[in-house]
């Protein structure tokens, strides 16, 4: 049976009692079934999740017909000086405006979405636990691990079903871009985890047991 790996980074206590969980993991890997998992074991109303994707750079400055060579799985593609922004003014107890970012326009929205401070942050991205800065500012870092056969085949289900891309698009993006981003980028970040969630959202005996830690170390916040 395969559960949680490890637990080995001390955790460190924050002023405003905010527990800040970073949660990275490759493309297909399972993360959003994790965090949906672990919300659903977890206070109500206690838990807001901080998607990387939001944070992509707004690339409105670039020319419409250079965009689709944006490549959406390279460190640069994101703005890391927001996020880890973001995520110490929710530390410091204080509200943000999270970005809107569109894959069809590659920029971002006017409109943002409007994040006050709760107890639990979820940080959650294919590469959240790459910036040591923001490493510094979680308390538990977790990586979400999958066999690269299982993460091709939940993105081509994904791609084909909800993005009207054809089989073989989809291995002809994998193999240019995904598993060599996914090997020099991605991958590298499990050794920073505190703990590796092997099989994804299918893993309930290490979210159960992720969900226990986290509600233990509220509870000993709070007294």
């Amino acid at each position: 049976m395969h559960f949680l790996l490890y637990l080995c980074t001390p955790i460190k206590q924050t002023f405003f009692f905010m527990f800040i969980i970073g949660i990275a993991g490759g493309t297909g890997s399972g993360k959003t079934t994790v965090v949906r998992k672990l919300i659903e074991r977890l206070p109500k109303g206690e838990v807001v999740v901080i998607p990387q994707d939001s944070y992509y750079k707004d690339s409105s400055d670039v020319p419409v017909e250079e965009r689709q060579n944006i490549n959406f799985d390279h460190p640069d593609a994101f703005d890391w000086e927001l996020l880890s922004k973001h995520i110490g003014m929710l530390k410091e107890g204080k509200p943000v405006e999270q970005p809107i970012y569109s894959y069809i326009t590659c920029t971002r929205s006017e409109e943002t979405i409007h994040i006050e401070p709760r107890e639990v942050i979820v940080v959650e991205g294919i590469m959240a636990l790459r910036e040591p800065k923001m490493r510094e500012q979680m308390d538990l870092k977790i990586f979400v691990d999958a066999d690269a056969d299982d993460r091709l085949i939940r993105v081509m289900k994904r791609d084909v079903m909800e993005r009207g891309r054809t089989a073989e698009q989809v291995i002809e993006r994998y193999q240019r871009v995904l598993k060599p981003m996914h090997e020099q980028f991605i991958e590298p970040c499990k050794r920073y985890a505190d703990v590796i969630v092997p099989q994804g959202g299918h893993n309930n005996a290490a979210i159960n047991m992720l969900a226990k830690f986290v509600k233990q170390q509220l509870r000993e916040n709070k007294e």
